[in-house]
C-alpha cells in the first residue's frame, strides 16, 4: 500500500463503489478472458454480421461462435436483430468500440 494511501483517514479516501457493483466490473471484464470473444468483438467492429460470416471471418466454427454470441449477449458487449431468415449480430454500443481501443493502446504502451 502506498504511504499516500495509508496516511489517509477513512473520510479522505477516494469513493470505493460497493461490493456487488465491484463483482459485477469484474464478471464484466472476464467475458474480454477469451480470444473468441475479443475476435468477434473486433469483427463486429467492422461491420454487423451473421453467425455464418463471424465463423468464416475469425476462423471459427459456427457452433463455437454461436456459444460465445451468447456470453456477449448476457454481458450486453453485443445485440442481435433478426433480418429476414438470418440473425445479425452488432456491437451492442459505442462503449464496447471504446473499451476494445483502449485496452488495446494500453497493452501497445
Amino acid at each position: 500500500m502506498s504511504e499516500e494511501v495509508q496516511n489517509k483517514s477513512d473520510s479522505e479516501m477516494t469513493f470505493m463503489p460497493d461490493e456487488e457493483l465491484l463483482y459485477d466490473l469484474a464478471d464484466f471484464f472476464k467475458t474480454f478472458g477469451d480470444t473468441t470473444r475479443v475476435k468477434i468483438l473486433y469483427a463486429l467492429m467492422e461491420q454487423d454480421l451473421c453467425v455464418a460470416d463471424l465463423a468464416e471471418a475469425i476462423g471459427a466454427t459456427q457452433s463455437a461462435v454461436s456459444h460465445q454470441l451468447r456470453t456477449l449477449k448476457q454481458s450486453r458487449l453485443v445485440r442481435a436483430k433478426r433480418e429476414g431468415k438470418n440473425v445479425v449480430y452488432s456491437l451492442s454500443d459505442d462503449h464496447v468500440h471504446s473499451i476494445l481501443d483502449q485496452g488495446m493502446t494500453h497493452i501497445c504502451e
